[in-house]
């Protein structure tokens, strides 16, 4: 008879599989229960499709101007998988927002919005329709916020929850906001605003190393705020000096509301290849001002839609030529401080051959100031992430952007 301590074979082996289960129940008790990755992001004609490996906890969305994207936020999963882009999405990208919630940004060809979505039955598929809208529908869906989406089930307790879909707000209605300092005493000298893009929830593009569109921009304004006053020969006015999220009427609205005599959109681009390169400036296209005129004019408002012209008086077709011809002129303006900002900018930063573009961007439709959109470089190519960083880049924008105001007021100047 045995009377030791030493176990038989299958006494062994019910021993080591006890301890197995014991070490793996250890170990699934210290992982979420929803932690799992983005599998695939496909497009299906107006649908957005997206699968994961595992059910998420929630998802939501909301839309971006300037440029236009959806941004999607999935809590719960990080990114990876496949995507394929296609109809109204002319590219996807993907990152980590936080520890806990991955990002998919659409690239959109054309403005659109999500109106519905549903996750499937077992909370790994989540589809999303789109529906592409004219700006002025799009510019209110930047504004009312965030649509959320919940799986059909519990994951934690297993019990079923209704299905259901909450609109809530991103950012919280604003409060009528007090126009923002205005740098230089001399109110003789022309007011130039800088505008950071982005900003507050709304991070923009997402670089190497996590670097923020919304923290470079601002870094940016505030470097071009200081080298304009050093020259003395302007003021200067920010849309924004902190962490804070516009939308993009505002923006163009506080410059008028000031009186600006230049406005200029600071951004950085973003591209699915890391190696795009250089700057580029944007002014607003004809036909876009063609559009824009037609819709001021048909407002019933028309008081001080031109600064110190009351079209109030003017009939329709008065009003929309008065307008158009206004507009036109402006965008003259836009354009020749263009050619300004890419010529002065060469010698000091990369700067693309074909640097001046023209698109439809809501931030540029202020129809009596002249405006640009500057963006100073690709922040998804690491060599451009990196100068654009650095004091030593930021001293070189914003000598590029003195050096191209300087020549736009004197040359003004002198024509009148």
């Amino acid at each position: 008879m045995d009377l030791g301590w030493t176990l038989r074979g299958p006494a062994r082996h019910t021993a080591r599989v006890l301890c197995l289960l014991a070490l793996l129940t250890a170990w699934l008790t210290g992982v979420p229960s929803w932690a799992n990755a983005v599998q695939d992001v496909r497009i299906k004609g107006d649908r957005v499709v997206i699968t994961f490996d595992e059910p998420v906890r929630e998802a939501t969305s909301f839309v971006l101007a300037g440029p236009n994207r959806v941004a999607i936020d999935v809590s719960g999963t990080t990114p990876g998988g496949d995507v394929r882009a296609g109809g109204a999405v002319s590219a996807i990208r993907q990152g980590q927002y936080d520890g806990d919630t991955a990002r998919i940004v659409l690239d959109l060809a054309q403005p659109a919005i999500v109106s519905e979505g549903n996750f499937g039955d077992d909370g790994r598929t989540l589809t999303l329709a789109l529906r592409t809208v004219d700006d002025a529908r799009f510019a209110r869906a930047a504004a009312e916020g965030r649509m959320r989406f919940l799986p059909p089930f519990s994951y934690l307790g297993g019990e079923p929850a209704p299905r259901y879909r909450e609109r809530i707000s991103a950012p919280p209605a604003p409060r009528p906001a007090s126009l923002p300092r205005v740098y230089g005493s001399d109110s003789s000298r022309p007011l130039v605003v800088i505008d950071a893009g982005h900003g507050g929830h709304d991070p923009g593009a997402i670089g190497p190393n996590g670097v923020r569109e919304k923290d470079v921009t601002l870094a940016l304004a505030l470097a071009i705020k200081d080298e304009l006053l050093r020259s003395g020969r302007v003021r200067v006015a920010l849309t924004r000096d902190d962490d804070r999220f516009l939308i993009l009427q505002d923006r163009y609205g506080i410059a008028r509301k000031l009186g600006a005599a230049l406005f200029i959109s600071v951004h950085c681009d973003s591209a699915a290849s890391g190696d795009a390169s250089g700057a580029t400036v944007y002014t607003l296209s004809e036909v876009a001002s063609d559009k824009e005129a037609a819709r001021l004019a048909a407002r019933e408002n028309k008081a001080d839609i031109i600064a110190g012209v009351d079209l109030g008086t003017q009939n329709r077709d008065i009003s929309s030529i008065l307008i158009d011809l206004t507009q036109r002129e402006t965008m003259n303006a836009s354009a020749g401080f263009a050619r300004l900002l890419g010529r002065e900018s060469m010698p000091l930063i990369p700067i693309k051959a074909n640097y001046h573009r023209m698109a439809s961007l809501m931030v540029l439709k202020a129809p009596d100031m002249p405006s640009v959109l500057f963006e100073t470089g690709y922040i998804s190519n690491p060599h451009d992430a990196q100068f654009l960083v650095s004091d030593e880049g930021r001293k070189r924008v914003a000598q590029g952007v003195r050096r191209a105001v300087e020549i736009h007021f004197a040359t003004r100047m002198a024509s009148r």
